[in-house]
């Protein structure tokens, strides 16, 4: 895991990975608990029976199941010390660019992409590329904020 020193060593690191998340592979109970829990029962995640009758033969993971992963990849990739704590900003961009078929394992790789001052902390930009193991093409790109104060 990489450990971020500060906000000096979070700016020396604009334009480096920031490591890759284990995989974590995804369910149908999985998706069946994101979906109670968001109110998204959409057939295509919820009803095998169903899905499996469509050209993506069978369901497919939420795409912002998929996104709500991030902190969990974030937690296994790097880690920030000598800073008194961060906290979410945003998204500028986020892509859902391949339907994630549900039992897929999923992981992560991120990249620094930018650090700017911002109300007395550091904002960063990670983009992060959510990969589905054995497609050549990502589930999801996001470009995430964080606010970090030194």
């Amino acid at each position: 895991m990489l450990v971020i020193n500060g906000l000096d060593d979070l700016r020396a690191r604009v334009g480096q990975e920031l490591g890759t998340s284990d995989w974590v592979q995804i369910t149908q109970e999985d998706v069946n608990k994101f979906a109670e829990v968001t109110g998204d029962n959409q057939w295509i995640h919820v009803d095998p029976e169903r899905a499996a009758a469509t050209p993506l033969g069978g369901t497919i993971v939420h795409g912002y199941f998929t996104l709500s992963l991030l902190p969990k990849f974030t937690y296994e990739t790097y880690t920030m010390e000598g800073v008194s704590f961060a906290m979410n900003y945003g998204s500028d961009k986020v892509r859902f660019l391949s339907p994630v078929p549900t039992g897929s394992k999923l992981r992560c790789k991120s990249v620094l992409s930018s650090v700017e001052d911002r109300n007395g902390g550091l904002l960063m930009k990670v983009t992060s590329t959510i990969e589905i193991e054995g497609s050549e093409k990502p589930a999801c790109v996001a470009e995430t904020l964080t606010i970090v104060f030194g």
